[in-house]
């Protein structure tokens, strides 16, 4: 059995980074995720004026309940989707001028229904070029509060982003949502949000969120679960092979780690512990059919080892995929295609049929990390495949291909 010790939780890391610069106080993160996206986000922490220290395995965060220390900055957010919702959101709360961009892939990705949000409640937020995308300038006043109606059917960040200003308004924030993608997200960010003092109700589609601030504490973060899915995968689809992730276990905050109930379906054997979940090969995988509008980021992966089921596999319910760092349902498909796989799409989900992949083959990763990491399983079983950016795995996990070639070639 090999063990794997996974990085931290981006959305973890991304959550704590927001609350800890909104707390009374200076919070310890242990453990943060060093990545392209967390040090974009530190650093876009930093420009607005907040203190970040950073040691190799502690972040240190000096919180300002009243807002950025600027009065004007201007922040570039990189690829961050949470960099890029959650820092404009934080600034709304502050007083000054902010002017936010981010990378042509992230300027692609919509934006409209935070902003809109944040327009209903009195911030004067006005988009430098396409409506409802970056850049954008915040010219920040403090937020009232007060009751609005949100769409986060594209992505869960946008309620996440909202629900963490609450506190931070005079007089809280009174969110319904008429529709919600990849809810544990939202789970992750409730638990995390009372770990730092906040009061939140909810009352069917409706979260109360009280004016209370946040208070700073010390804060351990999760490995990623996320991640942790490649090697579960590879675990799953190696006859002999089995992997250990420590720190992810029956505690856990993310939903992502739902994703070996999938693989259990499929025929491995998968065991959920206190401190850690184990997954090993049964030497056979079963074809089904699944919804993963709960643990979408996990789509790629399970994608990348469909061909070697027994049967059809139809990933059901996807559809905000396509509003990724890529469109991930054609990326999937197009990749699986040119390995000599029989793929079907739809608006909102994806058929893999059973097939032997075939090299070589360059995998067309269109910047994105989930691609790569996915189609690393497949490699597993298919000589001879190639990435065309495999250094875009920074963005979440720098040091991705060095562990896992030592995953694969320990016995």
């Amino acid at each position: 059995m090999t063990v794997i010790d996974i990085p931290g939780s981006k959305s973890v890391t991304a959550r704590a980074l927001f609350l800890a610069a909104a707390a009374e106080g200076t919070t310890t993160l242990l453990r943060p995720l060093v990545s392209d996206d967390t040090e974009g986000f530190a650093e876009g922490l930093t420009a607005l004026g907040y203190a970040v220290r950073r040691e190799p395995d502690a972040w240190h965060i000096e919180g300002r309940p009243a807002g950025p220390g600027a009065d004007s900055a201007d922040v570039y957010c990189r690829d961050g989707a949470t960099t890029a919702r959650f820092l404009p959101t934080l600034a709304a709360a502050g007083h000054g001028t902010y002017r936010f961009d981010a990378s042509a892939q992230m300027r692609r990705r919509p934006l409209a229904p935070l902003t809109e949000a944040l327009r209903t409640l009195g911030v004067d937020l006005r988009h430098g070029e396409k409506e409802g995308h970056h850049p954008l300038d915040v010219h920040a006043h403090g937020v009232k509060g007060g009751a609005l109606t949100l769409d986060a059917g594209q992505s869960s960040q946008y309620l996440t982003a909202l629900l963490m200003l609450g506190p931070l308004t005079a007089e809280g924030l009174d969110i319904t949502v008429t529709d919600l993608v990849s809810e544990p997200y939202v789970e992750i960010t409730l638990a995390m949000m009372r770990s730092f003092g906040a009061e939140i109700r909810q009352e069917g589609r409706t979260y109360r969120v009280a004016p209370t601030g946040y208070r700073a504490r010390t804060y351990g973060i999760e490995p990623d679960a996320s991640t942790a899915g490649y090697f579960f995968a590879a675990a799953a689809l190696e006859p002999g092979r089995s992997v250990t992730v420590p720190g992810l276990g029956t505690g856990a905050l993310q939903g992502d780690l739902g994703f070996v109930d999938v693989l259990r379906r499929m025929g491995a054997d998968v065991e959920i512990g206190d401190t850690g979940t184990t997954v090993r090969s049964t030497g056979t995988l079963r074809g089904l059919t699944v919804n993963m509008r709960d643990i979408s980021d996990t789509m790629p992966t399970l994608a990348a080892i469909a061909p070697f089921a027994d049967g059809p596999v139809r990933i059901e319910d996807v559809a905000n995929t396509r509003v990724k760092e890529c469109d991930r349902l054609d990326a999937c498909a197009e990749n699986l295609r040119r390995l000599g796989i029989t793929v079907r799409t739809g608006p909102d989900w994806i058929e893999i049929h059973p097939g032997t992949p075939t090299g070589p083959v360059e995998i067309a990763t269109h910047g994105d990390h989930r691609i790569v990491m996915s189609f690393a399983v497949t490699a597993l079983r298919t000589p001879g495949i190639t990435f065309d950016d495999p250094g875009c795995v920074k963005k979440t996990f720098p040091d991705f291909h060095r562990v896992f070639d030592t995953f694969v070639h320990t016995p």
